[in-house]
Parts: structure tokens; sequence; C-alpha cells
């Protein structure tokens, strides 16, 4: 009889170790889907005023007009990685070479969400141009995450001609490398999966050498932040080009792929429509959620 009550007690012991470890996976998967979940916010920091709709889409007429908003993303995940798609810009000369209105310093207009500059984990940029990779010293713990073959062209051979590096500003590329010494830059080669939890680059349609795009899982659905690979619903609405490319043709191809990627057609967002902010629940004055 104690034979017989010690191996039950044995077998009780084991049980109740399986149950515990199948508990165990079964929380640890729970905890990897959250990790893989982000909330997305597309915040509006500026304005730019009566800008022509042909240096967007490309055969428009040259007669129209639009303000376009001046847009970053901002993905918050549950694990505490605080992501921002994008860095906007801060530069003086800017506020003179066009009709800026509304204009808040990217790093102050995400303080509706509840984040300050040092909390933003990771700088996710889309590409070099000067208003969406001129804000990267405002969030100084970030790590960049760009293009290996963007960031080599113009850290080196875009500088060797005055036609290879238009929109690119020379002070944003010294910060960018000011950052790689720090070793808080990380490369992206080509489509790249797996180097985020539920954040996935994709290669952008040329509009500069190397730009990308990024989906961004929200659990169930995905969302696709187009930035400058799709300045406007009109480019997809149209199925027309961007106007500034360096390959119409890949553009095109981009924006079918993103919009493939995309859970439905309204989570592709682009990259300057002020519609966005009439699509999405609303946040703030500049803020909207997407979902």
């Amino acid at each position: 009889m104690g034979g017989t009550g010690w191996m039950g007690r044995t077998g009780g012991i084991a049980k109740g170790f399986a149950v515990a470890i199948v508990a165990l996976a079964l929380c640890a998967i729970h905890v990897r889907a959250d990790v893989d979940r982000y909330e997305v916010y597309a915040v509006r920091f500026a304005t730019l005023a009566n800008f022509p709709v042909s240096s967007l889409v490309a055969g428009a007429d040259r007669s129209r007009r639009m303000d376009i908003s001046m847009m970053i993303w901002v993905l918050k995940g549950v694990d505490g990685r605080i992501a921002i798609v994008d860095s906007g810009f801060h530069h003086d000369r800017y506020f003179t070479q066009f009709t800026v209105k509304d204009y808040v310093k990217p790093s102050e207009a995400i303080a509706p969400l509840g984040i300050k500059p040092d909390d933003v984990t990771d700088l996710l940029l889309s590409h070099m141009h000067w208003d969406h990779a001129g804000g990267i010293d405002l969030f100084p713990k970030a790590r960049v995450w760009v293009q290996k073959d963007e960031y080599d062209y113009y850290t080196g051979d875009a500088w060797q001609s005055a036609r290879t590096h238009g929109g690119i500003d020379a002070d944003d590329v010294l910060e960018i490398v000011k950052r790689n010494t720090e070793g808080k830059v990380s490369f992206v080669r080509g489509d790249d999966d797996t180097s985020l939890s539920g954040i996935t680059f994709g290669v952008g349609g040329k509009h500069t050498f190397a730009s990308q795009f990024v989906v961004v899982s929200t659990r169930p659905q995905a969302v696709v932040i187009a930035s400058d690979n799709m300045y406007l619903y009109e480019n997809l609405d149209a199925h027309a080009p961007i106007a500034q490319t360096l390959d119409a043709a890949s553009n095109l191809r981009t924006q079918d792929r993103m919009k493939s990627l995309a859970s439905e057609p309204r989570l592709l967002v682009p990259g300057h429509d002020p519609a966005v902010f009439a699509r999405f629940p609303r946040v703030s004055d500049r803020i909207v959620r997407i979902e």
C-alpha cells in the first residue's frame, strides 16, 4: 500500500508539472501575440500650403493646388517599444523655402499620446529626404532603421554630382552618420520581416535611391505606412505613380504590393494626404488612430 501511495503521489506531481508547462507555453504564446501588436497613429506636425498637385500625382493638372499634411506615424507596442516612422523636419531654411503653416516640432507633436522624445526607442526612416529625415536629432535615444542601400548611397556616391542628391540635406546625412558611430543605426537589407517583432519593412518604389515602406501588425489587421511611396489617396485611386520618382513603373508595382499587404485598402496610409485626418478616429486636433 505504501508503494502504491508513493506512485500515486509521484504521478500526481508529474501530471501537475505537465499542466504547469502547458500553461506557461500558452502564456508565452499570449505574450508573444501582445508583443507583436501595435497601436498606430498618424500625427500631423505641419501643413505645406498651396502645394502643386502635379508634384505629387504624375500627369495631374498643373493648375491644381492643395494644402498637404506633413506627418509622422507613431507605433506604440504593448511591450514598451515606441517606434516612429519618419522624423519630420525643423531646420530654419525650410520655413523660408515653403509656406509652412500650423507647425509644431515633431518631438512635441507626439505629446498628446503621452510620449516624450526620450521615450522613442526606434526611428524607422522611409527615406532620406529633408522632410522625413530632418528630425533624427529630435529623438536622441532612438535606434534608426534605414535601408542599407539608402544609407550607403546618400553617405557616399550621391555627393559626387550635384544632380544625384536632390531633396537630401547634408546636415541630416551627418546626423545619421553620427548616430551610426554611436552604434544606433540598424540596416535593413531589402524586404525584412524578422528584425522587429510585428513590423515588416518593404522595398519602396524608387522615390529615392532605396526608399522603403512599413507594415505594422495591429492584431488582427495589418496597416501599411506608405510614406512617400504613395503621396495621396489619389495615386492609388487613379493608379497614378507619384510625380517624384526615379522609376514610375517601380512605383506603381509598389503601390499594388502595398495594397495587397494591407488587411483592407483603407489601411494603406499615404504620406501627405490631409484626408487621413478625416478617415480615422480622432485623438486630438493633429492625431488620428489608424484602425
